[in-house]
């Protein structure tokens, strides 16, 4: 896998298909391949180039030690578009990847023809600050929990009662999830990137096409708060898809990559 050296760090970073450019940023915890399980496909098939990346945090990418600021990882972003010549260029993010794009595209209007803000927020609430706090001292506590109670705390957590009560789609995703020690929430220095207090009236002076895309039954960035990102951004549509929590880009995969392709079309 091929790396960009980027304030002060190494990213790698994998490219596939041919066409426009369409740089998909991953959320805390999970390497930029799970973008390519549904998502790069649909996109090279729609006819664009993809590019995917890990994190700083996720290896194979640098693990700087100590904690994260979304500064960092929206200036690593931006030099990895600046190294690779891709800007102006698409953006598809998912939770702290949203986040990531959406300070992009207010800083640097230049690099991002247009945003899909998946599963983002501007603001943490009191019950959003609340489970990050208790993710902080359950890891700072050095209690290690079974793999089968984290895998099943991770599937209550992130997807959907619509997924959670079809016997044949839970196995399959507790299977997943024990196997894999959960969302990978290794990635000890991103766990205080979302704590950038409220963004809603810096977001006004986006000036690039946005869309920001729901998941009906999302805990972690719930519809209320994808909507505040909409409405602060002038312009910028909603989409809400039913039936999916916090991982729908995996849970409705259809849904989501329709919502990303036709807004990209567009803009």
């Amino acid at each position: 896998m091929p790396f960009v050296s980027t304030n002060g760090i190494r990213l790698s970073y994998q490219r596939s298909g041919t066409g426009d450019p369409v740089l998909l940023i991953m959320g805390s915890g999970a390497a930029g391949h799970v973008w390519t399980m549904h998502q790069t496909p649909a996109l090279n098939a729609a006819g664009y180039e993809t590019i995917v990346f890990d994190n700083r945090g996720i290896a194979p990418s640098s693990v700087p030690p100590g904690d994260y600021s979304l500064a960092d990882m929206v200036a690593d972003t931006r030099g990895l578009i600046k190294a690779l010549g891709l800007g102006p260029c698409r953006v598809v993010g998912t939770s702290m990847g949203a986040m990531i794009a959406q300070e992009l595209a207010l800083e640097c209007p230049e690099l991002v023809r247009s945003a899909v803000l998946i599963a983002t927020r501007s603001r943490s609430d009191v019950a959003r600050r609340a489970l990050s706090k208790a993710d902080r001292a359950l890891r700072e506590s050095g209690i290690e929990l079974p793999a089968a109670y984290q895998a099943m705390r991770t599937v209550l957590e992130m997807l959907s009662p619509a997924t959670l009560n079809d016997d044949q789609a839970a196995t399959g995703w507790l299977e997943i999830f024990e196997l894999t020690g959960g969302t990978g929430r290794g990635a000890e220095g991103q766990l205080g990137v979302d704590t950038v207090g409220d963004r809603r009236e810096a977001l006004r002076r986006v000036s690039v096409p946005c869309r920001a895309i729901a998941f009906a039954d999302d805990l972690v960035c719930p519809p209320h708060l994808v909507a505040e990102v909409a409405d602060a951004i002038p312009d910028c549509d909603l989409v809400e898809i039913p039936d999916c929590g916090h991982l729908g880009n995996l849970e409705r995969p259809d849904a989501v990559n329709a919502a990303v392709i036709e807004f990209l079309d567009k803009y």
